[in-house]
This record gives structure tokens, sequence and C-alpha cells, in this order.
């Protein structure tokens, strides 16, 4: 059987070189997947080998062909394509580096040089007023030469020991997220022998500076495993385990306290959290139950100058702040109301200083930075709210490593403003402009972006951000319309620029950002009512959306382009499925299209801490619900729009079987002839390529495939 499997693939590879490209026709071959509420046929099943390193040759053939065909059925486009990246690209100052960030007596920076795909990490000393004049500039990390010769390579956490003598730095060869933990003495320069592989992408350090906290992988299901802890110079392999969490349904992380008086631990769950820590000054101590796991209760604390500060949903839907004393904090009597709960404004994050303290809020689907005074000699006299620019955006707390800043740094950006970094004055108010994202050619009058309200079907209100070319788009019901969505995970879809985006504005696209349900975006109730049993209506909301932007003639009928990723991809998934005729293209980018069997099945990465988003389909009314609206599970025999799937083969978080045994299905099911194209990048995981230009060949395609079926210029 696999013998005919391979030719019939490999024929089907053979012809896309012809005038006439033929798709590659995935051989069926039935597999039982049992479940406790009955079996199911997957004739597909055969394309997914959890082999971390390689595939079994029929799969190969057939993704090879999959590209093959792909090359083939775009040929035609590879000029606009180029077109279109080279616009990309000649908006990007090559040369560009990160605003300097203070930390413990240095500014840090990343840099880019021209043509190169990877950055620099430097430092340079000074004081929080700024770097020492003719100070040399340390280099860190290296970035390209660290990649040189590898398919992939991305760096993650980047640790300074509190001495600034050592740096513990993760990086990632394959696209995995299998990571390994490295150390370099910033005196000598040299990098220790010491490297652990298998980990996270976080670490931290104790006061000691010679022990770091760690998380290793689990090996199977590429999920948070056990915290262990490493003295430098020693055996990796008689590291000492910390903690290990029993309940697979949580994430477990570790970072140090905002003072770095603590290692913190935490397990994050959908549902519940708990929060546990070790002293940076005895690293060797059994870690201490600081907020233990409550159902329902989430609960996210930091700790500085004696005090707990805790961010927490309890009897507070859209959470609140609260401090407490160092060893009172699960002592409700002992909370200190700082922020109160509101029904129209949710609390998503705060940092604290010695004198202030920044959180971010969300309000009608923008972020919002609000400043409040704090501690004995507060740094200003009362809170106030970081002004902003536009009625659609999106501003929140960017990197504030020292707590003993007077100001504190925010990142703000709408979808026609570049990425603008402030440092916002405690005492004053007074926006500082640190940086402005250079956008070569750029004009920012010519464009416009705004937020409206769509009906939803069950009477809810669906923000939108729109943005367009003021001299290229017409509200006349003419336009095509390029709308993104994602809605889950409580992750809001905020109003951001997309240096890329520019290339469909200047076309005459309009281009709308849909804030569905699932998502943050409207407080802590959006996601709820986006999430388990209620999760159709993230569906649901995204095509209400697409009708109200046809209705009042923001886009043609004839023209609306959708496209997501990764549960975005679940989402045009499902959309193609309900509503596929509303749309004449859809890109599915990493997309999470088999969601009951992958569900169903616990030794697939990241699957059961997932259960409490999707629900537990061992039972049966979660089977039947995600079993109701998985894409894969209903393809139907009917036209669909045409398609744009990518994946990578190396994918930890949707694995690179789901879009490619949705591919096959779709190929022997839809009945029309429009092109359906699948992209898998072959040395990639779940964030396409590593470096900052190759990533961008994706979004090229994407752009110049929906460009060429909306008819519209190349120009």
């Amino acid at each position: 059987m696999i013998t005919i499997c391979i030719s019939v693939i490999l024929m089907a590879h053979s012809t896309v070189h012809q005038s006439t490209p033929t798709p590659p026709i995935a051989p069926r071959n039935p597999f039982t997947i049992k479940s406790p509420h009955g079996d199911r046929i997957d004739e597909y099943y055969w394309i997914r080998d959890d082999d971390a390193k390689t595939k079994r040759p029929e799969i190969l053939a057939y993704l090879n062909a999959e590209n093959a065909y792909t090359d083939a059925v775009t040929a035609a486009l590879v000029p606009l394509q180029e077109k279109i990246l080279g616009e990309i690209r000649g908006r990007i100052k090559e040369d560009d580096q990160s605003p300097p960030t203070y930390d413990n007596g240095y500014w840090y920076t990343t840099r880019f040089d021209t043509g190169a795909e990877y950055p620099v990490y430097e430092r340079q000393p000074g004081t929080p007023q700024g770097a020492t004049p003719n100070a040399p500039v340390e280099i860190l990390l290296d970035g390209p030469a660290l990649a040189k010769g590898k398919p992939f390579y991305s760096i993650g956490a980047v640790k300074v020991s509190p001495d600034n003598q050592w740096l513990a730095w993760t990086d990632d060869v394959t696209g995995r997220r299998i990571s390994t933990l490295r150390f370099k003495n910033l005196r000598t320069g040299v990098t220790a022998v010491d490297a652990i592989p298998g980990v996270l992408e976080n670490a931290a350090w104790a006061a000691d500076n010679k022990t770091i906290f760690y998380i290793r992988q689990d090996p199977v299901l590429l999920q948070t495993g056990p915290v262990y802890r490493h003295e430098l110079g020693s055996d990796s392999t008689k590291d000492v385990l910390v903690y290990n969490e029993a309940d697979l349904t949580l994430g477990t992380s570790v970072q140090s306290s905002r003072g770095n008086d603590k290692v913190l631990i935490m397990m994050d769950g959908f549902d519940t959290t708990e929060l546990r820590a070790v002293s940076a000054n005895q690293p060797t101590m059994v870690p201490s139950i600081i907020l233990p796991r409550q159902a329902g209760v989430r609960n996210y604390a930091d700790f500085l100058n004696g005090k707990w500060f805790i961010r927490t949903n309890e009897n507070a839907l859209n959470f609140k702040l609260v401090e407490a004393p160092e060893g009172d904090a699960n002592d409700r009597s002992k909370w200190k109301e700082l922020v109160a709960s509101r029904p129209e404004i949710s609390l998503d994050d705060f940092a604290i200083f010695a004198g202030a303290i920044a959180v971010a809020e969300r309000s009608d689907a923008n972020s919002i930075v609000r400043v409040i005074p704090w501690g004995e000699k507060p740094a200003c006299a009362k809170a106030f709210t970081v002004a902003s620019d536009e009625s659609a955006f999106s501003m929140g707390l960017g990197t504030n490593l020292d707590p003993a800043l007077k100001s504190v740094r925010v990142n703000y950006t709408s979808m026609v403003t570049p990425r603008t970094v402030w440092d916002v004055d405690f005492a004053t108010g007074a926006r500082t402009v640190r940086k402005v994202q250079p956008v070569i050619g750029y004009d920012k009058v010519l464009y416009e972006t705004d937020r409206i309200w769509a009906p939803s079907r069950d009477g809810k209100r669906i923000a939108i951000t729109i943005a367009w070319r003021k001299d290229r788009f017409k509200r006349n019901g003419t336009a095509p319309v390029y709308q993104e969505g994602y809605g889950a995970y409580g992750l809001s879809s905020d109003a951001e620029f997309s240096i890329s985006q520019i290339s469909l504005l200047d076309r005459g696209f309009l281009v709308a950002t849909a804030h569905v349900r699932g998502g943050a975006d409207l407080g802590q109730s959006w996601y709820e009512d986006g999430r388990l049993s209620n999760k159709k209506n993230s569906f649901n909301d995204f095509e209400d959306a697409t009708d109200y932007l046809v209705k009042e003639k923001y886009g043609s009928k004839e023209k609306i382009f959708a496209t997501g990723g990764s549960a975005g991809g679940l989402l045009m998934g499902v959309v193609a499925n309900q509503a596929g005729e509303k749309y004449l293209g859809i890109g599915l980018h990493v997309p999470f299209v088999d969601a009951l069997t992958t569900m169903l099945d616990e030794s697939i990465p990241l699957t059961t801490n997932e259960w409490t988003q999707w629900g537990d389909p061992r039972e049966k009314a979660a089977y039947e619900y995600i079993g109701s609206y998985s894409p894969y599970d209903n393809i139907q025999k009917k036209a669909y729009p045409a398609m744009l799937v990518t994946t990578g083969l190396w994918d930890s978080q949707v694995q690179y079987y789901e879009p490619a045994k949705y591919v096959a299905k779709m190929r022997a099911m839809r009945t029309d002839k429009k092109p359906l194209i699948f992209r898998i990048n072959m040395d990639a995981g779940h964030g396409g390529n590593s470096g900052r230009f190759n990533r961008l060949k994706q979004v090229a395609l994407e752009y110049a495939f929906f460009v060429d079926l909306a008819n519209m210029p190349a120009k």
C-alpha cells in the first residue's frame, strides 16, 4: 500500500512542471480513531509522524509534491510577489536598533546591521540619567555569528546575573521551541562549557550570581516540565529538582521578582493559578506557597520592597490590583485595594516602581496605560492616564527593568502609526519620545484609521479596527477588504502598525481587524463568551463583521479576503465551512484545524493544558461540541473559496499534519476549481522563518495571491 501511495504522490509531483499543474492527490488509508463516545475513520491519519528528527519517506514525498505544486501554480505570481517583497523590505531601515533600556548600572539595546537577519545584543555602563560618556559598548551576543550555517536560529531568554558578570541565554536551532541554556562570562567573553539542552525560554538568577533556576521541557509533550536549579560549573545531569507540577493542564514559568529578591515559580492555567517563591538569597530553600490554587481564581503577583502586588480576578471579573505584606499574601484581610475591578475596564498588567505603579488597562478594544502614585514618597501627585493621539490604538507597558526609574516606558501604535516608544515622566506626565519606528518612504498623512462597531447576531457589539489610504480607497462598496481575526486564549487583537500591510493599503485595500469573542478585547466577559461551549461566538462574530463591512459599503462583497493563524487558523477553517461563499480568498497559517482529534490525544504537545480553553472531549458534551465545528471534521462536498494554507514541518504548537490532512481532505471534497495551495516550510516551526527578512516571503506570497485574485493593479 505504501509503495502505491508514494507512486501516486510522485506522479502528481512530476506533472506540476507541465502547462496545467495537477495537484497532489494524497492516498486514503482508513485509520480508526477511538474515543469514549464512538469511533471515527480518518483516511489521512497516515500523514502523521511524531519523529522529532525526520519523517517517513512517503510523507516527505507528499509534502514536497505540495510545495512543487504551489511553486507551479504561483509561478505567474512570482514577479508580483517579488515586487511586494521588495516594497516591504524597502521600507525597513536595515541598520536599526532598539531604544536603550536601563537596568542595574547598564543601558541595554539590540541592533541590526545592514542586511543582517539577526540582532546583536549590547550594553553600555551608565546611570539612570544616561550612558557614561565614551564608555565602551560591550557585545553580549552576536546573533549573526551564532546563527551562521543554521537553517533556523532563535534567541529566547537573555538574563544577566545580579553582579553583571554572567549572561545566561537560551537558543533554539530547530523551530520546535526546544532550547538550550548557555552561559557566558562577561569579564572574559568566554562561553562556559555548561550547556543544558531541552529547556524552556525562561530562567532566573539567584543572588549568589552562580545559581540559576530553569525549566526542563517535557521531551514528548514539549510543554513545561519540572523546575531545576543549576550551579555554574557543575554537572547539569546532577541539577537539583526544585518543583514538579503534576497537573498537566497548567503551565509552569520561573522569573525574578521586580527587585530581584525572590525567584517566582508560577503555575498558570485558564481557570486557576498557583504561586510559589524562593528567596534569592537562599536558593537552596524549598519553595514556599505564596498564593495557593483555587478553582476559578487567577492571581498574578510581583514583589518589591517587602510588599506583594497581586492582580486577581477573585470577586473581580475584570481583575483588580491589591497590595499585601510579605508574609500575608494569602490573607485577604491584609489585602489593600489599589485598583478596583470595573465592569467597563479590564486590568491586564502592571509594573511596580519605587514611587508609582503603572497599570495596563483595556477599554472599548483600546489598550491604555495609567499611572497611580504609590509608596512613602509617591512620584506623582495623583493618578493619570497616558495621553493617546487617535481613536483606535494600542498602548502598552514597554521594557521597564529597573524599579528605581522615575518614568515608565510605554509602547504606542495604531494601524497607521509606526511603533513609538515613550518614556512618561511620573511627576509631570510628559511623554518623551525615545524612538519612532523608521519606515522608509511612508507618509502617515496619506492614511487613516478608525474604530467601527458591527452588530452581532445575538445582540452584542463587535469592534472592528479599520485602516485605509485616503486617496486610494472609496467607501462605495467596490474596495477589496483584508480582514484578520484570532479570538482565543483571552489574547486581544490590538490595533497595531504593520510595515507589510502598507502594500495592501497602497493598492486600495481596506485592512480590518475583527475583535471577535474569545479574545479579551472588550474585557474578560468577551473572552469567556468565546471559549468552551461559547466558542462558536468567535466564528459568528467574524462572519457578522464581514457582513457589516459589506452592508456599510466599506468593501465589495466580491472581494473579501480573510486571514488568521494558529487559533486564528481554526477560525478561518470554520468560517470557510459555514460561510465560505462570502470570501474570495482565505489564508490559513499554521492552522489548528483538526481540533477534535488533537484534543482527544494526550500525547500531542499542548493538548492537556488546553482542555480548559476548548473543552475536554473525554466528556460527551465537549466531544460533541468540538466535533460540531472542528474544521477538518466538517469539510463538505461544496464549493470553497481560494485558499492559501501554510505550515512549518517542525511546528510544536500546531503539528504540521493538521494542515496537511486538512488540505488532503479539502482537495478530495471540494467541488470547485479555485486555487488551493499549500506551502510547507521544511526548516521552521510555528513562527515561520527565524530571520527578519526571510519571514517576509510568506507575507508577500499571501498578498500577491490575494491581489491577483482581486484583479487589482500590480503596482
